[in-house]
């Protein structure tokens, strides 16, 4: 997969061949008649919740007793209360019609009333917006809320964060283009019958609502899209995973011990998946030293370009139609992997991961999380009806 010289290259030649034949059934036309805002929930916000506490000085109180920088809090909560004030006033004086909802009355209802889903916030909130948007037709367009202290690859560029309005006008001027971001679609077989899904993050008891019941036409597939990644592994990081995988569709099947697997969509590349498989360069410039180099070269100079430019080939396009596995820290000795020669790391189009696990888990985008226990097999494909349409919005 990254074969030196000839990778990054590739990766590119791949990417201007990517389209996605859904797309040419939109004009660069969104209404926007109907907006549904989601707001993200701030620290202070989840704290009250937590505690269930009302009152904002018995709150206060509580949070300084603990060690908590309350004023660093409160001056957050502020600051994205008043983006999202300013998000809903600048809509709302150019006539849209808006309604603003959380995390916790985010349903399909209101999904279904809507002309565009906008959250404010930072990437978790735009994660949690698309986990409800189960086709290509539904525009999720975000707006990042504090881009000083958060990157936002999801939403608009930080630069719109300051001109609201202008990126609306840009919107329904048509002056963008459609980037339709490709998820997996998982199908999950369970030898123990009911597939329930867990929560992994505190008070989002609503959300793990919408993934109970698969597509009753469809038995097995999963009512959630992973828009970042796809974990498969034993919950306790210290134990092995014991995994058997099959690539593309083929009748060969690899059995492994590892720390387990992580499946990525272009999205993802440049979030876990790149962290995953990074190269420092200390490693690359360790690695120098048993080559022969003239002694004027600058050493850590040239490490620094190869491990950047190594890096930078990690990173694939958002709507390629291919998935990224990794298998972490894959066990290499002995009678492991059996049969040799599977890759750690490459693209595939399909992926069958069987479980030989003790107490696994499979978790989708970091939010939701399934047994993957002995027996319990997964289907991993990329589908153009399962991809999440945003737009690519430039000055």
């Amino acid at each position: 997969m990254f074969k030196r010289r000839t990778s990054f290259k590739d990766i590119i030649l791949g990417i201007k061949n990517v389209v996605t034949s859904s797309d040419t059934q939109f004009t660069n036309f969104i209404k926007m008649d109907k907006v549904l805002i989601l707001s993200k929930l701030s620290r202070y916000e989840f704290e009250k919740r937590k505690y269930n506490i009302d009152n904002d000085h018995e709150l206060e109180k509580k949070l300084r007793n603990r060690g908590t920088d309350f004023e660093k809090l409160m001056q957050c909560h502020v600051l994205h209360k008043n983006f999202e004030k300013n998000v809903v006033d600048t809509l709302c004086k150019m006539g849209i019609n808006v309604e603003v909802v959380n995390r916790f009355d985010y349903t399909d209802e209101k999904v279904k009333w809507a002309d565009v889903i906008m959250p404010t916030g930072g990437d978790g909130t735009f994660l949690l917006a698309s986990s409800r948007i189960r086709d290509n037709s539904k525009p999720v367009i975000g707006f990042n809320s504090d881009p000083s202290r958060s990157e936002g690859h999801l939403c608009l560029p930080k630069k719109f964060s300051a001109n609201i309005r202008r990126a609306v006008e840009k919107l329904q001027s048509g002056d963008f283009e459609w980037l339709l971001r490709s998820r997996i679609r998982i199908k999950l077989i369970s030898q123990r019958g009911e597939v329930v899904p867990k929560c992994l993050h505190e008070l989002q008891e609503n959300y793990c609502t919408a993934v109970v019941d698969g597509d009753p036409t469809n038995k097995g597939v999963l009512p959630v899209l992973a828009l970042n990644e796809v974990f498969i592994g034993e919950t306790t990081s210290s134990r092995v995973s014991h995994l058997q995988m099959r690539l593309n569709g083929s009748i060969e099947q690899t059995s492994m011990k590892c720390s387990g697997v992580c499946v990525c969509t272009g999205t993802g590349s440049t979030s876990w998946h790149l962290s995953i498989n990074r190269i420092p360069a200390q490693s690359v410039a360790e690695l120098l030293e048993f080559i022969e180099i003239p002694s004027c070269a600058d050493k850590e100079k040239l490490a620094e370009e190869v491990a950047d430019t190594y890096n930078k080939s990690l990173i694939f396009r958002p709507n390629d139609k291919r998935m990224s596995y990794t298998i972490r820290d894959l066990i290499s000795a002995g009678v492991w992997p059996c049969p040799k020669g599977i890759k750690p790391r490459d693209f595939v189009s399909k992926l069958e991961i069987k479980s030989n696990c003790y107490d696994a888990s499979l978790v989708v985008d970091g939010g939701v999380s399934f047994d993957f226990n002995d027996g319990t097999i997964v289907f991993l494909e990329i589908r153009p009806e399962d991809a999440l349409r945003t737009v690519s919005l430039t000055e």
